[in-house]
């Protein structure tokens, strides 16, 4: 009884040892590589291994990769769950899955594919477009076990010729706020597959609203900064406001500064208050939090919006800081936007002999605003 109790521990563990597997390099000596790409707080990861053009004995396989070594359409592998009955695509790339990992819900060429690791694989074509599928199934090795009932979406792209690429490539050739496009580099083709990510200001508004909620809201400033992402971004304004007005006047926390007033300004602004907006834009440039520069451009900024109000600052702000630079310039731009080129000239004369010693870019920038004045052109 001892005995055939050993024998058959001895059997299991004889057993476990055999199909356990040691590491080693990858098969093929197809190297595993990875790359990431982020849209704002979204991101697109690709891991995949990346087979050669030279053959493992080392033959040049240039002009045999496409419809040779890669079939077109759909073929049976001869292993798994593929046969003539139920073919595979092309594992986009060797060894085990190629997947793409999605932080968030996105639209793949203009189709919406949802957060998660999908399995890669193409439907490769000698003409035409070929198919991109992702699939749910992302941990089976190759497309020996693909299954079209775990597709979760399919794309048709168009690939295109590309300069020679030894190593199958995934790179992202095109990296926007909201938009991306992943491109499979091989041989003397490129497959781009583009990327959006359309609610990114959303996601960084619940991102911001979240910190404020935490460590980060004990800090004026910071309701102030996301008082003045949502008046920009023209999101939830009624939201500006009352974050806006908590930088100002939270218990505790509150202040009644220069980039509290601006920030309470900006979003009075964009919610068409702007007589209430105007006010509190010059109460902050007389506010002694302020700086002469920081006035300078506030005026700069709203001329394309308002030329007389961005006169008035320019005005206040020469009083607050009386004969500092830039006050004259401010002047010069601001009344040069009015159309008042006499009195433009004359503060840009009075700005051009104040130029702070050592500064090579503004002196030849004012004698040609000059000139230009003194030819009836507005420089703004």
């Amino acid at each position: 009884m001892k005995t055939s109790i050993l024998s058959t521990a001895f059997a299991v563990c004889l057993s476990l040892s055999l199909s356990a597997q040691i590491s080693g390099p990858p098969s093929g000596g197809n190297q595993h590589a990875e790359t990431t790409q982020w849209m704002g707080p979204v991101s697109v990861k690709v891991h995949y291994s990346s087979p050669d053009v030279k053959g493992p004995n080392g033959q040049d396989r240039r002009g045999h990769i496409w419809g040779e070594l890669i079939p077109y359409g759909l073929n049976n592998l001869g292993f798994g769950a593929s046969s003539e009955e139920s073919p595979s695509p092309w594992r986009a790339g060797a060894n085990e899955n190629t997947t793409v990992t999605l932080s968030h819900d996105v639209m793949v060429e203009g189709q919406p594919l949802a957060a998660g690791t999908y399995g890669l694989h193409m439907i490769v074509e000698e003409e035409g477009p070929w198919t991109v599928i992702f699939s749910h199934r992302s941990e089976d090795w190759g497309s020996f076990f693909y299954d079209p009932q775990y597709d979760a979406l399919r794309v048709e792209v168009t690939p295109k010729e590309h300069e020679y690429t030894e190593w199958l490539n995934f790179t992202f050739t095109d990296r926007q706020l909201t938009s991306c496009v992943m491109e499979l580099q091989w041989e003397d083709i490129a497959v781009p597959i583009s990327f959006e990510a359309p609610n990114v200001m959303e996601l960084y508004a619940a991102t911001i609203e979240g910190e404020l909620h935490n460590q980060q809201g004990f800090t004026a400033q910071n309701w102030a900064q996301g008082a003045l992402f949502l008046a920009n971004n023209n999101m939830d304004l009624e939201k500006a406001e009352e974050w806006a007005d908590y930088a100002l006047n939270a218990p505790f926390i509150g202040q009644r500064n220069a980039t509290t007033l601006r920030a309470k300004a900006r979003v009075l602004m964009a919610n068409e208050k702007t007589d209430e907006a105007k006010s509190l834009f010059l109460e902050s440039v007389t506010h002694p939090t302020g700086s002469v520069f920081q006035n300078h451009g506030l005026g700069r900024q709203m001329i394309p919006l308002d030329a007389e109000f961005a006169l008035e600052i320019f005005k206040a702000n020469a009083d607050t800081y009386p004969d500092q630079w830039p006050v004259n310039v401010g002047l010069m731009r601001g009344y040069s936007a009015m159309g008042e080129f006499e009195k433009a000239i004359e503060y840009g004369e009075k700005a051009l002999e104040n130029v702070p010693e050592g500064d090579n870019l503004n002196g030849p920038a004012l004698e040609a605003n000059l000139e230009k004045l003194r030819k009836g052109e507005d420089i703004n």
